[in-house]
Parts: structure tokens; C-alpha cells; sequence
């Protein structure tokens, strides 16, 4: 783990620090945000995620394919084992948009349907972030989905606790128990973070020169997931702006 540290992540800070510096995370987090904002964020968030998280299972089992083929075979299997455990995870932040648009439409107005949130069309963070995992895997170094799934676990693990507790504060515990996605990643990405850590330090143990490479990687996916959750907020605020009110 002494090479992972010292090679790769001097490489992601830059974008670690987003997580406490992000304008867009500061005001998901500030203490007078309007409940109302946060419930419909979070219906945007869920609506839009799954198309996000839908091809997760296939990206680790197509990286664990790459890896064996450059003849890192136990990284390799140990991925495909990983990926039977991502398999229809996009289907909880469907159900979860559908119990929040529930709750929704019993309190506030305009009423939503969920059908339509999730037949939008892609926000360009959203193409950008499945487009980088598309040529990571496909490209020279695989092992970048690793890095990838680890800072986006590392994501989940460090600010997804502090949206809980301001979810619980301004909505209270009936909506926070509706985010089964959320709450199940805080938990479960603690041990994910793990395994991917000792991945990658196998790797990086194999090819220290490659360290460099993985951290952009995982760096450019937490920029680009970040990017999303500040796309989903604008968009809500667009949605109560004075001006629109006006117009």
C-alpha cells in the first residue's frame, strides 16, 4: 500500500478537495437550503442515476477481461467475481425515484411523473462520464476502471453521509429511508473501497510507472460525477429561479 499512497494519490487530491470546495456540494450541504430544493434534487439525482450506474456490472467484467488479457489474472477474476454483485443496480434509483416522486406529489407542485424525469435526455457530464469508462476499458491501461470505482466509492463514502444527515435535517427520516441507493453505497462502498485499493496497489506494485495514468483516471470520474450532482442542482434551481417565475 506504501506505493499506492506515494504514486497514485498525490494525483487525486486535486479532485478530493472538491468534495469540501465544490460550490454546488457547498449548497446541497448549507444549512438554509430550502427543503423543498432538496426534495426535488434528489428526485432529479435518482431520475437521471440510473443511466449512470445501468452499465456499471458490464464495465467491471469487461475491465476484469482487459486485465487477464495483459496477464494480470488474479486482479482479472477477482473483478469478474466483483461485477455479480453491481448486476440491476440502477433498478434501486428507480424505485427510489419513484417513492420520492410519491412523496412529492403528495406535498408540493408542481406534480412530477417519474416516467418522464427518467426519459430525459443525458446531460453532458452524464455522456462524458460513461464515455470516459467506455475508453478506459478499451484503452492501454484498464486498470484505470479501478481507480475509477474507487474515488467514485470514495465519493459515496465521504460525502454521502453528510448528504444523509442534511436529508434527515431537512426532510426528516421518512425520505431519508426512501434512498435505498444512497444509503446502501455508504455502506457497502467502505469494503468495495478496499478491495479496490489492494487491486490496485497489485497493480501499481507491477508497474509503478503506471500509477500516474490510474489516478487521473479515478480523478477525471469524481470530477465528472460531481459535475453531474451540480447539473442535477442547477437544474432545480432553474426550475424555482424568481426569474422563471416571472417569464
Amino acid at each position: 500500500m506504501e506505493l499506492l499512497k506515494k504514486l497514485y494519490e498525490p494525483h487525486v487530491l486535486p479532485a478530493r478537495t472538491l468534495l469540501d470546495t465544490d460550490p454546488a456540494l457547498r449548497r446541497l450541504l448549507d444549512p438554509s437550503l430550502k427543503p423543498k430544493v432538496l426534495a426535488r434534487f434528489l428526485i432529479e439525482w435518482m431520475a437521471r442515476a440510473a443511466y449512470m450506474t445501468e452499465p456499471v456490472d458490464g464495465w467491471i467484467r469487461g475491465t476484469g477481461q482487459r486485465c487477464i488479457e495483459q496477464g494480470l489474472d488474479r486482479i482479472g477474476h477477482a473483478l469478474i467475481t466483483h461485477a455479480k454483485s453491481e448486476t440491476g443496480h440502477h433498478l434501486m434509483t428507480l424505485e427510489d425515484a419513484e417513492r420520492l416522486v410519491r412523496h412529492w406529489n403528495t406535498r408540493y407542485s408542481p406534480t412530477l411523473s417519474v416516467q418522464a424525469l427518467c426519459a430525459q435526455s443525458p446531460l453532458e457530464s452524464m455522456r462524458a462520464y460513461r464515455q470516459l469508462h467506455d475508453d478506459v476499458i478499451a484503452g492501454a491501461f484498464p486498470v484505470g476502471q479501478v481507480a475509477i470505482e474507487r474515488e467514485v466509492g470514495f465519493l459515496a463514502v465521504e460525502f454521502g453521509p453528510r448528504l444523509m444527515r442534511q436529508v434527515e435535517r431537512l426532510l426528516g427520516p421518512e425520505v431519508a429511508g426512501m434512498l435505498t441507493f444512497l444509503n446502501e453505497h455508504v455502506a457497502v462502498d467502505v469494503g468495495h473501497t478496499l478491495l479496490n485499493e489492494k487491486m490496485l496497489a497489485e497493480a501499481i506494485t507491477r508497474a509503478p510507472d503506471n500509477a500516474r495514468v490510474y489516478a487521473e483516471a479515478g480523478a477525471q470520474a469524481m470530477t465528472l460525477y460531481i459535475r453531474f450532482l451540480g447539473d442535477c442542482l442547477h437544474t432545480v434551481e432553474d426550475l424555482f429561479s424568481p426569474l422563471r417565475s416571472v417569464a
